[in-house]
């Protein structure tokens, strides 16, 4: 597939504000390693050492999770602006639970794309996911970048990578992009990044 654009961006799409209420959100819930495929397992408890070793060599991050209307709301709106001006023009209509990432120094998160395809056994009661294709993807930066060095999300598609640096210099940044572009949060080398990811979801591409 083709793009115009690989990432769209939103400078203060989130109040200072209203980003310092998600950080206290975030922090409140029990912190997890965050995994790779991490439906594939019931958690981190369930991986081998050598798993584990795999797990760290492409993903060293703290997650949480965090599950408010009013953000849902505020994303949505910016999502389909970004859906319809960058021309991606994907059906999506769920937006999974929000995970809350602090990266510390020495954590990063190294080239992946989101994408995951949801096939749920009868009895799940999630139907608003099963079936359904990752489509687009958020990130919000919920500090000043002046709080932490290094932590650059950067995208690489169709053999082209893209640095995010100018666009991300703003607490309260959205960027929204395709889930199935590659694209990573380099190594923090000083102070902690937080930020807040979301993935959308929809019907198999046609």
């Amino acid at each position: 597939m083709n793009l115009n654009y690989n990432y769209w961006y939103f400078q203060n799409a989130f109040t200072p504000e209203q980003c310092d209420r998600i950080i206290k959100m975030g922090m409140k819930e029990n912190f997890e390693f965050g995994e790779v495929n991490r439906n594939q397992t019931e958690g981190i408890k369930d991986y081998s050492e050598k798993d584990k070793e795999n797990l760290f060599a492409t993903r060293n991050s703290h997650i949480s999770w965090i599950n408010e209307p009013w953000i849902y709301n505020i994303l949505k709106k910016y999502i389909d602006s970004a859906n319809s001006r960058a021309g991606w023009n994907f059906d999506w209509d769920w937006t999974e639970m929000l995970q809350f990432t602090k990266y510390d120094v020495g954590q990063f998160y190294d080239w992946h794309p989101d994408q995951h395809h949801y096939v749920y056994p009868e009895d799940d009661t999630n139907e608003n996911m099963r079936g359904k294709y990752r489509k687009l993807s958020t990130t919000l930066l919920l500090n000043d970048p002046s709080e932490f060095k290094g932590g650059e999300l950067e995208f690489h598609f169709n053999r082209k990578e893209t640095k995010v640096a100018e666009e991300l210099s703003t607490k309260g940044t959205l960027v929204v992009f395709p889930a199935f572009v590659y694209h990573r949060v380099r190594e923090v080398t000083e102070g902690t990044r937080y930020s807040l990811v979301s993935w959308s979801i929809g019907a198999p591409f046609r």
